[in-house]
């Protein structure tokens, strides 16, 4: 693979989509508009599934002469799609602040403003997905916002890994036929059937327009007139047949990928395991001819940038909770086959030289490590990781596979073959609505109103019951008990949410394209938000464990065990946000001992709660009748959830930001080195984190310079994989190289860290998300 190079097309490519201004675009708005209202007869169903056909039919299309592969749900790349049907009323309160917001700007157009408010947003005005809800359960929702976000309130729930081995064997004319077979056993669903085929006949002609297009594209660019012809044929083809080729099968894919955005405009559509079900293409193209592996590089790094060019437009408070454009295309390479022996192949190599190639924030390229895992992709994915491009994130089969069998029921084929989507949540293939961020609860908060009366120390709001106040509890186990009360309050409010969530989007977004490549949808004749996938799960975060570790160890021990604070002094402290209390926050932040130190009643007792919050979720089973799980992971929300916390007793002072990641020890606290935080983290049961557990940690770039670091950090890794930690993430940086960037972005446009799941690059985050990714510890060694 060293011999293989990013070819001339593809920096061009490259350059051009980095220079492209980004824009908010209510192309697709005007077009389901004007389907909705020539359509006001039929149903949700139906007119879903027109609306798409249309957008596949009318939007504006492009190519670029050197590209080889084609497809984008707008003509512009890095586009921000306004999506009626899930929620326009924050687009109309912000549209013109777009361009000026603090994270996560678009640029707008005045006329595009005009036409918005003068013929989009009159007509869905209280009939979208996010009016919906807020008439059900509006109020109820903001009243427990401090404590719990509740997600999926105003987009589509996407954070899926269709059947991609199905699409690509069958296209959309396969897929149309098998919808045809389908009604005619099932007659009592004829709609669902019907949307189906119409939205697949939508995908066949996006496809011949894009043959069309590079038709016209080669009669005017010479020099790369065969390549778009060849393209064109591709285009041609995959309108009738499924994929034959390693490059039909790339294009297919992407073609998948970019309809499934147009349908739902949501996050975290991945391609799972590409390495595994593009094998068989890739493997006989080269032994019979037709590709070499310098092209099939080509394609793939050509893919790269597609995965690039399409981003999510969330609105202001959002933006903070998923900063920098996390939209998710997770790819999966390595890991155990059906058999459970591990199973790597050129293609998962290539897959990493395509990322060590670009550095780009999409694809969130995943590899997944076993005890058998060869010590030559170790190395390799190791040399990618040294780059510094946050990439690849590791996933633990021996921690996974088992507990998605045992805790959710996942049938042991199906486990081995698990994916990631989105950061860190875990899936199977192609047979999972997951549901995967269905709501962050933020367990300081519950500490903090615990503490407090159930009063906000920011607001002095009673937004909790009264189960007392700490200068009451007598013992730390009566502190404990308030806790408790606190969380299942507010477990059972989130809960209530959640099924007027969860209603709402069967109502007012049914997804005929996405569930005609989930088993089991087709043969059940039920949407995938209505529960037609094999398995229906949904996953709550918690927020954040190691906060909560180190506010509870320094409580038991500096307040109750050597009763170094008095009570009513913390009470005191906590309300003045330690301003006049300079001591007792020295106390709390240097004598407590902290998470991440290998102290092991430490870690306990945050494993306790995360316990004690798991076990809750099993009293619950969701909308689709499937059950809850939790997973521990932030995107980038420790920021904005830590502006909701007052000072806390590890020492934390108000509103600042709490621990990254989700399993992470809070930035600065873990003094003892890399291993013992493994050591600390494994105290987390792999029960906890079936929906995803995030571990970040970062390490000089010197350390990678000679191959006994890397021979190190392979020993690190295997080491990770012995103790059975679920997951694992890596910045690669000075912090002088990102102070730097700070000072002068423009120097640092291209530079890439690892936010939270997910790559960004570091020059488009705002400055408090910017300031506690400096501040995270470094490792110069192991």
């Amino acid at each position: 693979m060293k011999d293989l190079k990013k070819t001339e097309r593809i920096d061009i490519l490259k350059d051009k989509m980095l220079a492209e201004p980004r824009y908010a675009s209510i192309e697709q708005a005007r077009i389901i508009t004007r389907v909705y209202k020539e359509n006001e007869d039929k149903s949700t169903v139906l007119k879903r599934a027109l609306s798409l056909k249309a957008a596949l039919e009318e939007l504006e299309i492009a190519v670029q002469p050197e590209e080889l592969i084609v497809g984008n749900r707008t003509k512009g790349v890095r586009a921000g799609v306004v999506f009626p049907e899930s929620g326009l009323k924050w687009i109309n309160e912000e549209f013109e602040t777009l361009p000026t917001r603090p994270q996560d700007k678009f640029q707008v157009r005045e006329e595009d403003i005009r036409e918005f408010r003068e013929e989009i947003y009159p007509y869905w005005h209280g009939r979208s997905m996010e009016d919906v809800i807020s008439q059900n359960y509006g109020p109820e929702i903001s009243a427990m916002a401090k404590v719990v976000k509740i997600n999926q309130k105003d987009h589509a729930q996407g954070h899926i890994c269709p059947d991609t081995k199905l699409w690509l064997e069958l296209g959309p004319a396969g897929l149309a036929e098998k919808a045809r077979r389908a009604k005619e056993q099932h007659p009592e669903n004829p709609e669902f059937y019907d949307a189906v085929i119409l939205v697949m006949e939508g995908a066949r002609t996006f496809m011949r327009r894009y043959a069309r297009l590079l038709e016209k594209t080669a009669a005017e660019n010479e020099a790369y007139r065969d390549d778009l012809l060849d393209l064109a044929d591709i285009c041609e083809a995959l309108a009738d047949r499924g994929a034959q080729t390693f490059h039909e099968a790339v294009q297919s894919l992407w073609f998948l990928f970019t309809i499934l955005h147009m349908e739902s405009n949501a996050s975290s559509f991945s391609p799972g395991r590409m390495d595994q079900y593009l094998w068989p293409y890739y493997e006989k193209d080269i032994r019979e001819g037709r590709l070499t592996e310098q092209k099939a590089l080509e394609i793939l790094e050509a893919l790269w940038l597609k995965f690039n060019q399409i981003v999510y437009l969330r609105n202001q408070h959002s933006a903070k909770y998923f900063a920098g454009f996390p939209i998710g295309f997770n790819i999966a390479i390595g890991g155990v086959d059906e058999e459970g022996n591990d199973t790597y192949n050129d293609l998962s190599l290539l897959l990493l030289k395509a990322q060590y190639d670009l550095g780009l924030p999409q694809p969130n390229l995943s590899v997944r490590l076993n005890r058998n895992t060869s010590r030559e992709l170790l190395q390799d994915a190791i040399q990618v990781v040294a780059k510094g491009s946050g990439m690849p994130q590791f996933f633990n089969d021996e921690a996974i596979i088992h507990t998605m069998v045992q805790d959710l029921g996942i049938e042991e084929k199906d486990a081995r073959d698990y994916a990631i989507v989105g950061c860190v949540e875990l899936t199977t293939h192609g047979n999972n609505l997951g549901w995967s961020d269905a709501a962050m609860f933020n367990l300081n908060k519950a500490l903090e109103l615990a503490m407090n009366h159930g009063k906000c120390l920011l607001t002095g709001e009673q937004i909790g019951p009264d189960f007392g106040g700490i200068e009451e509890f007598e013992t730390f186990e009566e502190l404990e008990e308030a806790f408790r009360k606190t969380i299942d309050h507010f477990i059972d409010e989130m809960m209530k949410a959640e099924v007027v969530v969860e209603k709402a989007h069967q109502d007012c977004l049914p997804t005929a394209f996405l569930s005609a490549v989930i088993d089991d949808c087709l043969d059940k004749g039920l949407d995938v938000t209505a529960g037609g996938a094999k398995y229906n799960l949904s996953g709550i975060q918690m927020i954040q464990v190691a906060n909560l570790a180190d506010s509870l160890a320094a409580i038991k021990e500096l307040v109750y065990d050597e009763k170094r604070i008095s009570r009513e002094e913390l009470k005191q402290a906590l309300a003045d946000n330690f301003e006049g209390h300079e001591i007792t926050q020295t106390m709390l932040l240097k004598r407590a001992p902290k998470y991440g130190n290998d102290i092991q009643w430490v870690d306990d007792l945050g494993a306790k709660w995360a316990g004690y919050f798991r076990e809750r979720m099993k009293d619950y089973t969701n909308y689709r009748g499937g059950p809850y799980h939790t997973g521990m992971y932030t995107v980038s929300a420790h920021v904005p959830m830590g502006e909701n916390v007052g000072a806390s007793a590890d020492g934390r002072k108000a509103k600042e930001p709490l621990a990254d990641g989700g399993m992470s020890p809070v930035y600065g606290r873990d003094m003892t080195g890399p291993t013992a935080v493994l050591k600390s983290v494994s105290r987390m049961d792999d029960s906890f984190t079936t929906n995803g557990g995030l571990l970040n940690m970062k390490f000089l770039p010197e350390f990678f310079r000679t191959q006994t670091g890397r021979d190190k950090f392979e020993h690190f890794l295997r080491a990770f994989v012995d103790l059975e930690i679920p997951h694992i993430q890596f910045n690669v940086v000075n912090r002088e190289d990102l102070i730097d960037a700070q000072i002068h972005p423009e120097r640092h446009q291209s530079l890439t860290v690892r936010v939270a799941g997910y790559t960004a690059y570091f020059t488009e985050l705002a400055g408090k998300l910017q300031d506690e990714i400096i501040e995270r510890t470094s490792y110069a060694d192991i």
